[in-house]
């Protein structure tokens, strides 16, 4: 798949790069940012996989809920393959269930991840620590979760304050352990 995924990337930057700009000069520079539209775009685009109305995966280099079945260092190896430098975006989502960064054990373990996304070299990864379970409780109570807050892709939102969508988003991550 990262093969496929890095052939697309390339043509993509080349088609983008050869542009010119509204002036005239050739300096338009590639861009992925799915970002928070990752749901409306979903909506626009041909089926790849997924069902209808699915969104797309979020944070550009994330892989699509569910299919990162061989853990997070191989999230971030597979991400550290694209050329970030040729793209603005490049962000990378990954969910951890609070007892697989327990105790001293497990801030090491998230340390040495970290450390291995950005000698590959990554561009930008960002997490959320949360129990799913909690966040689906949070969809049914929300006033019992007035101050929590968490990453969506490239800001942070309180989750009361998120739509259904983007809410349902980050619970379907795929929620690693270590």
């Amino acid at each position: 798949m990262d093969t496929i995924f890095l052939e697309l990337f390339d043509e993509y930057c080349k088609w983008v790069e050869g542009q010119d700009n509204y002036l005239g000069s050739p300096t338009i520079r590639p861009c992925w940012r799915s970002l928070h539209r990752c749901h409306s775009e979903g909506l626009q685009c041909i089926p790849d996989g997924r069902l209808k109305g699915e969104p797309l995966a979020d944070g550009v280099t994330s892989p699509f809920p569910g299919t990162d079945l061989s853990g997070p260092t191989a999230v971030i190896r597979s991400s550290s393959k694209v050329d970030h430098s040729r793209i603005r975006g490049g962000l990378l989502n990954l969910k951890f269930h609070p007892s697989a960064l327990k105790g001293e054990n497990g801030s090491r373990n998230l340390l040495a991840l970290i450390r291995t996304y950005f000698e590959k070299p990554g561009f930008h990864v960002q997490f959320n620590v949360v129990d799913s379970r909690m966040l689906k409780d949070a969809q049914l109570h929300p006033e019992n979760y007035r101050d929590l807050v968490v990453r969506v892709a490239g800001f942070s939102a309180y989750w009361v304050e998120m739509s259904k969508a983007l809410q349902d988003q980050v619970i379907w991550r795929t929620e690693h352990s270590l």
